[in-house]
């Protein structure tokens, strides 16, 4: 019975001091004594570091959200027969080019005769640029002179295209000539322009979804001769194509809101 208590009192602080480190992060574990006092001896114990599993908290696992993920890159000659990512990219890029045709013809500082050759005059004969059936000619800096004298009966179209070209432009006639003052660079004038440009832009996307659409529902026909994995990483290659079209139209509308504020 003796014998036994002492055994037990020996054993007891290792024992705690064991269980303790199995609660403790592995980077505060170390060799550490253990006094124990017995008929007036002391001893010294020494117990092995026990290594302990840490798991993942929510804060890190939150860390981890919001990371890019990896970009697709598929040959098309791959998946041709399935369809043709070099269209879809060409229209996508169809997309970026008319903005920013858009962008320099429309959207400038100073009016040109030229940024008037694109406005579409809607005649009996169909849709016409306005460079086709009127002579555009800068008199002054402030005025720029649209003679309709071989198309005299497109002038009250012409002047309606001009109105609603969103350039802020008032047109005036004087029979078959059109006279069109060109507004004064005031910070009004300028936020305008910008304003149209952030619509111009919108358009873009507008069209942009539009391409995306039609390539997802020309993908979705072949998924009855495709496998659901080739599918998914079409599909993910059209939305990364998508993404990169969006960041470009972004950019180029930054570069131009810069500009036309001065």
């Amino acid at each position: 019975m003796a014998l036994g208590v002492r055994c037990f009192r020996l054993l007891h602080p290792i024992f705690c001091s064991y269980h303790a480190t199995l609660t403790r992060p592995i980077s505060e574990i170390s060799m550490k004594p253990v006094h124990v006092q017995q008929h007036d001896h002391r001893q010294y114990l020494a117990y092995p570091a026990v290594p302990v599993r840490q798991f993942a908290t929510k804060k890190a696992k939150a860390k981890g959200k919001g990371q890019p993920q990896a970009r697709v890159n598929i040959n098309t000659a791959l998946v041709e027969d399935i369809i043709s990512l070099e269209e879809v990219g060409e229209e996508m890029r169809s997309v970026m080019e008319a903005l920013k045709d858009n962008f320099n013809k429309t959207l400038n500082i100073r009016t040109a005769p030229g940024s008037l050759d694109h406005i579409t005059v809607v005649t009996a004969d169909g849709k016409l640029a306005l460079n086709h059936i009127g002579q555009i000619s800068m008199k002054s800096p402030q005025l720029i002179l649209v003679n309709m004298a071989n198309f005299p009966e497109c002038t009250a179209a012409a002047i309606k295209a001009i109105r609603e070209s969103g350039m802020n432009l008032n047109p005036e006639v004087e029979g078959t000539l059109i006279r069109v003052p060109i507004p004064k660079v005031t910070r009004e004038h300028r936020e305008m322009l910008v304003k149209l440009a952030k619509q111009n832009t919108n358009k873009a996307k507008e069209n942009l979804r539009k391409v995306r659409t039609n390539a997802m529902n020309k993908l979705k026909k072949s998924k009855d001769k495709t496998s659901e994995d080739t599918i998914r990483l079409i599909e993910k290659q059209i939305s990364q194509m998508a993404d990169d079209t969006v960041a470009e139209l972004d950019r180029h509308l930054a570069a131009k809101t810069k500009e036309l504020l001065g």
